[in-house]
């Protein structure tokens, strides 16, 4: 389900703008659908609140929680299923932050990624997306939403857009707190500029050469580092808000001094901000995590050289690692074992 079809099955029963907004603001907080202030409000149609029952079972039927995986440092990865049986990751993260995912699989196919693995199965419909918020808010707040679970926004985007607008608005949720995380595509920085609800921007570096770009992220859009942050620092100055490069540190790949050159002479003078994420080691995979020490040394080296880095730490690592490993390792175990003669 998409949300514009939401909308349009509520107004072909009659409800007006007016009952739509109500409708979907309580929903998006997680209230019940004919929920006002203190259950007042416009008066909903008959036929509308007739139709209520049947609409909030199957918008609650949009995200269900599979398992629920809570790690030491108070975030909680979820693995959610769609209605179709498909299953995506989402996470909890600490003070009121939630990442979400907008597709099942994708077609980048970073090679240091789990998610990127089986490539793309389908697309994440906009009222699934904001479902993934409803079912995180019937547990605890949510004040910011990230899109950087399972899946490349840019390659749904009108589903993402969607999204965001109403989480901008009826969601209540600020739109700099509303984070379009891409590994690049002119697309993004077409459409988002135009939008009501302005999201800040996330954009996955990962190095500062353009070759080693082209063969950790096999996929992308063939954007040049150069280019990329250029495209960057005129959508956060236009917007305000800074944007916030991601940079996942591999041991013996984008670790080295020239690397860090390589930041220096991207970001200095940026409206930027440099999130520095040790690499969530995947055993079957052969890039390893650089350790923490020499990871600090690198934020402490790119802050004395001016660059804002923030060495972070992705969230609860110790319950289920990296994005899609919850969701692989769940594939593997329901697959049943066959016996050849």
């Amino acid at each position: 389900m998409r949300i514009e079809n939401l909308r349009q099955r509520l107004a072909d029963l009659g409800a007006k703008p007016v009952h739509v907004q109500r409708i979907l603001r309580a929903w998006t907080h997680a209230l019940p659908l004919d929920a006002g202030p203190t259950r007042r409000g416009p008066m909903l149609p008959q036929p509308v609140l007739d139709a209520l029952p049947a609409i909030s079972a199957e918008l609650a039927g949009l995200a269900r929680l599979r398992s629920e995986h809570p790690a030491d440092d108070g975030s909680a990865r979820l693995l959610v299923e769609l209605p179709d049986g498909q299953t995506i990751e989402s996470v909890l993260l600490p003070r009121d932050g939630l990442c979400v995912s907008s597709q099942v699989g994708c077609a980048v196919g970073c090679v240091f990624c789990m998610t990127g693995r089986d490539g793309l199965l389908r697309q994440v419909g906009s009222a699934e997306i904001v479902a993934q918020v409803v079912l995180a808010r019937q547990q605890r707040p949510v004040k910011k939403v990230v899109f950087m679970g399972m899946g490349e926004p840019a390659h749904n985007m009108e589903n993402v857009i969607e999204a965001i607008q109403l989480l901008g608005s009826e969601g209540g949720i600020g739109h700099k707190n509303l984070v379009f995380s891409t590994v690049g595509d002119r697309r993004v920085f077409e459409r988002l500029p135009e939008l009501v609800v302005k999201p800040a921007l996330a954009l996955s570096l990962h190095t500062s050469r353009a070759d080693l770009r082209a063969e950790l992220l096999p996929k992308a859009p063939r954007i040049d580092p150069d280019e990329l942050v250029e495209l960057g620092e005129a959508y956060a100055r236009r917007t305000g808000y800074p944007i916030q490069y991601q940079w996942t540190l591999i041991e013996g790949v984008n670790d080295s001094p020239e690397e860090l050159d390589g930041i220096v002479r991207l970001l200095s003078g940026k409206y930027a901000l440099m999130n520095m994420i040790p690499y969530n080691t995947i055993p079957d995979l052969p890039f390893r995590r650089p350790a923490w020490d020499k990871a600090a040394d690198i934020a402490r080296q790119l802050h004395r050289r001016g660059i804002l880095t923030k060495l972070r730490n992705s969230a609860g690592q110790d319950v289920d690692g990296g994005c899609g490993q919850l969701r692989a390792r769940t594939l593997a175990a329901e697959t049943p074992v066959r016996f050849v003669r």
